[in-house]
């Protein structure tokens, strides 16, 4: 297996040195480390990882600067991915974070991460292309959808099925948790993808592109309006 190489940004040293030492245990390579938006973008102009982890709130100002240096991270180098991790579901700059196309992107809240294995596993689907965000930030999307969304086709099961997709459970963590079998999950997918019209595509992989069609609540003119300006 290839070694992914992360860097990991935030302002408390010991959080760092943890998740540092959790990653090196499963496989990863740390190859940087910041304590505030300046030290992370140069560890990525750097080193180019594969994926970097960060904090929303950092120095000076402790408010969006983590947040802020995320985007701008996915704007300059589309080939690394990046994965927020935050005590806080920070809305103001989720349109520029997920809107477009969120391939590579991940959200998830330090509190409802639910095991070590859960985080390593959203990291590495991050690392990969994939998308993992949190329920609460997907609650967070739907209340912003865009009328005439594809989505809005689907059956209320369906779009229950398409979130826990987006959170990064697999079809058996999916079964477990809704207490349906493979079949009936399986089905559901399938609808999914119908109704979506995704159809199977050699070099494509239709479980993300649900995903992304899913995050993907914000028209295109409102993306290109470009970054809000940051408020308290």
């Amino acid at each position: 297996m290839v070694e992914l190489t992360v860097v990991l940004a935030d302002d408390a040293v010991l959080v760092r040195e943890a998740l540092a030492g959790l990653l090196a245990r499963n496989g990863f390579h740390v190859v940087g480390q910041a304590g505030d938006a300046d030290e992370l973008h140069a560890a990525v102009d750097e080193h180019k990882p594969d994926v970097v982890v960060v904090d929303v709130r950092m120095p000076p100002e402790h408010r969006l600067e983590g947040m802020r240096a995320a985007v701008e991270i996915r704007e300059r180098h589309p080939a690394t991915g990046v994965l927020v991790l935050s005590q806080h579901v920070e809305s103001h700059y989720l349109p520029a974070l997920l809107g477009g196309d969120p391939s590579g992107v991940g959200y998830l809240l330090k509190e409802r991460v639910a095991s070590a294995e859960a985080f390593i596993d959203a990291v590495r689907e991050v690392a990969q292309g994939g998308c993992v965000v949190d329920q609460q930030v997907v609650a967070q999307l739907m209340r912003t959808r865009r009328r005439d969304d594809p989505v809005d086709t689907l059956s209320d099961r369906e779009r229950e099925i398409l979130s826990l997709m987006a959170q990064g459970r697999s079809n058996q963590a999916i079964c477990t948790q809704l207490v349906l079998t493979k079949k009936t999950v399986e089905s559901h997918v399938r609808n999914i993808f119908t109704r979506l019209d995704l159809l199977p595509e050699p070099d494509d992989n239709r479980r993300v592109r649900a995903v992304l069609t899913y995050l993907r609540p914000w028209s295109e003119q409102a993306y290109r309006a470009g970054l809000p300006e940051e408020t308290p």
